[in-house]
Order: structure tokens, then sequence, then C-alpha cells
């Protein structure tokens, strides 16, 4: 992997769903940046969410991609959260090297009730529930789940809290999703979703400075004052300035973005790694799984002669013959 000494006068940038790693020496911190745009305005296009869905999925699909793609192996990171909310379902995968998809589920009503009473920050359409990160190596390896509660958080919130839980490191993650209006190369108007995101992580070579403030519930620090890292607080403070719009802002780029906050303290960019929109449906997989049904089971999902099965993900339609799975007497 190749480095490079951000200058933005001489580095081109990644563009468009391109993750770029980054280091930060002199703050003893690494992290991960994306902006994305014909990926994240394909997938939400072909379900037409409401605005507020469309904007939890885009950065679910934001924090899956940064985590994925610092996956060492071929395998599959699903990232999803299961609560009360008007948006009781997100989820978002990635399979190695560079496949991401997502889907949202919600409740027409519950989410109308809840524009009407402008309730429609990301914690209240949320709900509570959990959000977890599920790892899968394929069928010879144990999938791996770390789970955190959504108890009035954002995604940002509880994806930090994440880490801080199961992988016991100090991390800042902000996520932002944004609609863009402008027009096509012959004057139409035009409509899309954007996302981006930021994960920075706090790795210091002795591991006493990554100390940090206990859990709510835990065993305290024993009357003792917690004192963070200044180090790590001041990679807060800068990480913290970022706005929404620059994460999502087309002609900025992250590289340029990166130099903003971090370049008195020395940033370096690594190669971006390109993303794609790619569902892992196919039509073997589903025969797969209709081969394993009863013929009570098939004839019930035959309609007009048919079987009709959707993915959820891409809304790919494959039909099959009845005959395929119910064997003659």
């Amino acid at each position: 992997m190749a480095e490079i000494e951000l200058n933005p006068g001489k580095t081109g940038f990644a563009g468009d769903d391109r993750v770029v790693p980054f280091q930060v020496e002199g703050l003893d911190v690494r992290g991960r940046a994306v902006t994305l745009g014909p990926l994240t305005d394909k997938i939400l296009s072909r379900h037409a969410y409401p605005p507020p869905v469309a904007r939890l999925l885009s950065e679910a699909i934001a924090l899956t991609v940064l985590l994925g793609t610092s996956l060492k192996f071929q395998g599959k990171l699903i990232v999803q959260t299961q609560s009360d909310g008007p948006v009781n379902f997100l989820v978002a995968d990635f399979t190695a090297p560079d496949g991401v998809r997502g889907y949202a589920r919600f409740d027409e009503q519950a989410l109308a009730a809840a524009q009407a009473a402008g309730k429609i920050e990301p914690h209240e359409l949320l709900g509570k529930g959990i959000l977890a990160f599920t790892i899968d190596q394929g069928e010879d390896s144990q999938r791996y789940q770390g789970i955190v509660a959504l108890d009035g958080e954002t995604l940002e919130e509880a994806a930090a809290a994440y880490f801080r839980q199961s992988e016991q490191i100090p991390t800042r993650v902000k996520l932002a999703s944004a609609e863009l209006f402008d027009r096509d190369p012959d004057g139409k108007p035009r409509h899309s979703w954007r996302a981006g995101g930021m994960v920075v992580q706090f790795l210091p070579q002795a591991p006493e400075r990554m100390r940090q403030r206990d859990l709510h519930g835990g065993d305290g620090d024993n009357g003792q004052e917690f004192e963070e890292d200044d180090t790590w607080a001041e990679a807060q403070m800068l990480t913290s300035t970022v706005g929404p719009e620059e994460l999502t802002d087309p002609d900025l780029g992250v590289e340029r973005l990166l130099y903003r906050l971090f370049h008195e303290r020395g940033v370096r960019v690594y190669d971006a790694q390109p993303v794609h929109d790619r569902c892992s449906c196919s039509r073997d997989k589903l025969h797969g799984v209709l081969s394993g049904f009863s013929a009570e089971e098939i004839t019930s999902t035959i309609e007009d002669g048919e079987i009709r099965a959707e993915c959820e993900f891409c809304s790919t339609i494959y039909k099959f013959d009845p005959s395929e799975f119910l064997r003659p007497n």
C-alpha cells in the first residue's frame, strides 16, 4: 500500500465511492474516510424510500463501507439495527473486497406520525433496540457478533460505543447524508443522494495511553478523577469540527478535508479502495433455498403457475417453474 504525504496542491483526489485510509502520526491516530455518490443513490433509488429513511440507510451504508474495507480476509461484514422506532430495521453488508448493499424496513404510519410531530432526528426514528456487527468468514468459520444497545443514540454514537466495548479502542465516528439537487448536462433538474463518513481511532504505541472513562454502570475509577490523553482529546476536538456538508460535498474531496483537519500534525493518506453497489443474491442461491421447502410450502408459493422471489436488497425478481421442486406422484 503506497502512502502519500498529503499536499492538496500536488495530490489527486480519490473521488466518490472510494475509501481513503489515513494516518496522523502527530496525533497517534489512524482512520478511514469516504464520500459516497452514485453507489448510495443507486441503492436508495431502487426502493424510493422517504427522505428520513433514506438518510438513515445511507449513513448505515457509509458506516459499513468504512468498517468493511478494513477486513483482512475474504468474508462479509453485516451491520444492522433492530429497534422499536418508526425505522425498525436497517441492514447493510459489505462483501470483501469491494461489494456493498443495503435495505431498510419502516412502519409507514409511525413514520408519518413522527414527521407530523417533527420527530425526525436519527435517534427518534430508530428508537430503542440494538446495533449489531456480524463478521462472517464463510461456511467453515464461526460467525462473530458484537452487539450494543440503541437507547436514544445515533448510529455514530452507537458505533463508537461498540469499539469502546468490544475492541477497547478509543474511536470517533462521523456520518452524514444529503440530498443533492442540481442539473444534468442537458440542463434538466436532477436529484440524487450522497453519504459520507469518517472513522478516527487512537492507536498509540503505549497501550496505557488508550485508557478510557469507565462505561456507565461499570466499576468506576475508584473515586479518582479521570484524565483523558491530551493527544486523543485534540484529535477528537478536530474531528468534531467536521460538518455534514463537508462529508457529502462532491467538490471538496476527502483529501482536502483531511488536510483541513490535520495538516498541522502531518496527515498521510494511502491508496484509496473503490467500493461498488453489488448484491450477493443469485438464482442458484434462491434455487438452493427453495429446494429445501416441503411440497406443501412450494405449493403455497405458486402464483399464476410460477414461483416469484424478489431480493429485498436489489429488487431483482427471479422466476421459477414449480416443476423444478415438485416431484411427480
